[in-house]
């Protein structure tokens, strides 16, 4: 079932707000991405995810018109504590958030930005993929806040480079 709410198209999970139990992964309750992936945020609103693993959510401060967040379940601190065994995991948090884009209808891939922010510059430590879109309307501080490469904010495809070397 598709829903629209502010102009954008997303598919709630079909299972409600709650995506399992958090006895089925490593679950942090002072961590707030960990309640809303076990469905203890009530105002957050999760959207269908294919892999059963990750949650995907709307960004409370959004970028541009499409902002969303791609969560792994598990509680993972930061993009600094992956390796190597973490890349499919990291793909499929990137093919989710293509899904949510394609579900609202936007295709231009050259138009979006994927990536993570690198501690001390989380706001939050609970890995999570930013996924925005268009990046062409990206005002001043969101061009410094998710600049590419830089010191605080990584690429998708900067941070699998260095997965897999």
């Amino acid at each position: 079932m598709a829903e629209k709410q502010a102009g954008l198209v997303g598919e709630p999970d079909p299972e409600g707000s709650s995506p399992g139990t958090s006895e089925s992964w490593n679950y942090d309750s002072n961590c707030v991405f960990c309640r809303v992936a076990a469905g203890q945020e009530p105002k957050t609103e999760l959207f269908h995810c294919e892999n059963e693993d990750l949650v995907c959510f709307k960004d409370i401060k959004p970028a541009a018109l499409y902002h969303y967040l791609v969560v792994p379940k598990k509680h993972i601190g930061s993009c600094k504590d992956l390796n190597k065994d973490h890349i499919e995991m990291v793909e499929s948090m990137v093919a989710a958030g293509k899904t949510m884009l394609e579900r609202n209808n936007f295709t231009d891939f050259t138009d979006v930005r994927m990536g993570f922010h690198v501690p001390p510059f989380c706001s939050i430590s609970h890995l999570h993929l930013h996924v925005i879109a268009p990046v062409k309307e990206f005002g001043f501080l969101s061009k410094l806040v998710y600049r590419q490469d830089s010191y605080w904010f990584v690429t998708v495809d900067y941070l699998l480079e260095k997965l897999r070397k």
